[in-house]
This record gives C-alpha cells, structure tokens and sequence, in this order.
C-alpha cells in the first residue's frame, strides 16, 4: 500500500528563521487537511540542539485530529525524548535515526552506534508498553561523506538486529544525499523480498535533477513508503554544512500519478498547504 509521510519537521528544522508555535501549528493544521498517510510534525530532542523543535509539545494539543487520516510521528534522539513522547496520546509513532556511520551517530545522537542499539532495544519497549510504534531510521543508509566504512552489507547486518527486536517500519535515509539508483536498487532488492513482514520505506534528500532517479529505483523494488516536504525544503542540520533538499511532495505526487497510484488526497486543501508553506519558508 502506497504511504506519503509529508515531513514539515524535516523541513522547519534547520530553517534560519525562528518559525513561530503559532505558525507552526497553521500550518501543521492545514496539512492535517490534505490527507497524507503519516505526519512527521516535530521532535523531542534537546532544544540546544535543535532550537527550531523546542515547542513540539506546546505545539501538540492545538492540532486538530478530528477527521485527519494523518498519524502523527515524533523524532526522538535517545531514550529521555522517547519517555517525553510516549506520554503523548496523539502521538502513533516514534522515530529514530539510527547510523550506520559511527561519525554521524555521534554527531547527530552523541552515542556510539553500539550504545545506540541499547537505546532502540529500550526504546522498543516503552512503545510497546504505550501503544505506539516505533519506526526506525536507517541514516546514512546509502553511504557517508566521513570516511566510515560503508557498504550494503553492513546495512544489511543492521536491519537484521532492527528485525530481531520486532521493529516493523524500518526506512532507509539517504542523509547526505549520496544515494545513487544502483546502491538503492540493491538494498531495496534484497530487504523487501527477505523480510515480507516489515514495511521499508525510503527518505531521500535529493537536488531537483537528481530526485527522480532515487525515486524510480526504489520503486522498481517495491518500496511504496516514501517521506517528503512540499517544496523539497529542509535537510539534516547535524549533517554536513550544506543541507541537501527532501524530496519534493509535489515532485513524488507527479511520480505517483505517472505510475497510476491511488491517491487520496484533498487537492484543494494541498493548494492551501503550498501557500503556507510560501509564507512559513520565507526569509
């Protein structure tokens, strides 16, 4: 089943302007309206860190749920963000990145990818008990620009310890925009097939001429998760200097629709969506 994920956290989080609670939940608001699968609409993460999220709970009880399709999912960075968002009824999904560059692990979580890995066991277990799922984030999943070993298998070898522990929703993040047609095709080509339990998604950072490419490749395989920002706005600011884009929602709308894909979504609430987005990502 085709699943959009719209991520305005993605997009609002490095933004240079300090974007308002009261913005934020406009526009939140007029996504809930368009019809997305899932809503990656904040992050409990330290505020030193990332500035831009520190209201995500001030943010949370002025949405309006009632009659939106959209699931919200948070980002948390270690076990003290996840026992904050747990504690969240409209909250469905928690999710965290996980590095397979022990570099970026550090940088982005300040935790070793081993010590990382006893967090998700930890985290598993309060969304379980909280009935919440947590999603897992595979970052630098297509390579790395640190100098840390990479390759498919070692991928491969992390998504098998994210398996054991019954995760379910594992995407593969293409952090830095590296990512190139025939390393997703082979990831997306072996995991899909080996693991017909668990739901791969793909979050691409893309420049506009290369965005299509990263998409058709992980369709080919069967990937039907895909995460966007209207626009193609945002970036990971704990990666390298210069943000990559997302993947443009109207960009992977049009690729749904060229494949003849259902969509459901409220196009005239999506216009309106376009044109916050035009007042919220202003200098």
């Amino acid at each position: 089943m085709l699943k959009l994920i719209e991520c305005p956290r993605d997009a609002m989080q490095g933004w240079h302007r300090l974007i308002s609670t009261d913005e934020k939940v406009q526009y939140l608001n007029a996504l809930l309206k368009v019809g997305f699968d899932t809503l990656d609409f904040g992050s409990f993460v330290s505020p030193k860190a990332i500035p831009q999220m520190a209201d995500t709970a001030q943010v949370l009880p002025r949405l309006q749920l009632d009659g939106s399709k959209s699931k919200l999912l948070a980002i948390v960075a270690n076990v003290r963000g996840a026992e904050e968002a747990v504690t969240f009824d409209e909250i469905r999904y928690l999710g965290f990145p996980f590095s397979v560059s022990e570099t970026f692990q550090l940088r982005n979580t300040n935790k070793t990818i081993a010590e990382s890995l006893e967090q998700v066991h930890t985290m598993q277990e309060l969304c379980l008990k909280n009935n919440k799922e947590l999603v897992v984030y595979i970052s630098m999943g297509f390579g790395n620009p640190y100098g840390d070993a990479y390759s498919p298998e070692i991928v491969l070898r992390w998504v098998e310890e994210m398996v054991k522990m019954e995760i379910n929703t594992i995407s593969l993040a293409d952090t830095v925009g590296v990512a190139d047609p025939a390393t997703i095709s082979n990831l997306f080509s072996h995991l899909i097939p080996a693991y017909p339990k668990v739901e791969f998604g793909a979050h691409f950072h893309a420049a506009p001429h290369n965005w299509e490419e990263k998409v058709q490749a992980a369709w080919e395989h069967g990937c039907r998760r895909f995460d966007s920002a209207l626009k193609g706005i945002g970036g990971c600011p704990m990666a390298k200097d210069e943000l990559v884009g997302n993947l443009a929602t109207e960009n992977l709308i049009a690729f749904c629709e060229q494949k003849q894909a259902p969509l459901t979504l409220d196009r005239e609430a999506l216009l309106h969506a376009q044109a916050l987005a035009d007042k919220v990502f202003k200098d």
